[in-house]
C-alpha cells in the first residue's frame, strides 16, 4: 500500500530541512498545503508532489513566487 501522508519529520528529511523551517513556513502561509488533526500535522503526498512540481525551474533567473501559496 502506498503511503498517502507524510509527517513533518519525514518531509523535513526529504527536503533536507529542519522541521522548524516547515513550522515557520506554515505560520507564514508558505510551503505545501497540510492537514492538522489535533496537534498532529501531516502533508498529503499529492500536495507535496504538486509543490515540488511548481518549484521546478528551467533557468536561475526564473522567479520562485510559487513558494508562497496564493491566499
Amino acid at each position: 500500500m502506498q503511503k498517502m501522508m507524510m509527517n513533518e519529520t519525514e518531509l523535513a528529511a526529504r527536503w533536507n530541512l529542519s522541521p522548524k523551517t516547515l513550522q515557520r513556513w506554515r505560520s507564514e502561509g508558505r510551503g505545501p498545503r497540510f492537514m492538522k488533526m489535533s496537534k498532529r500535522v501531516v502533508y498529503p503526498i499529492d500536495e507535496i508532489f504538486d509543490f515540488e512540481s511548481r518549484a521546478l525551474r528551467a533557468a536561475t533567473c526564473a522567479k520562485a513566487t510559487d513558494v508562497i501559496l496564493p491566499g
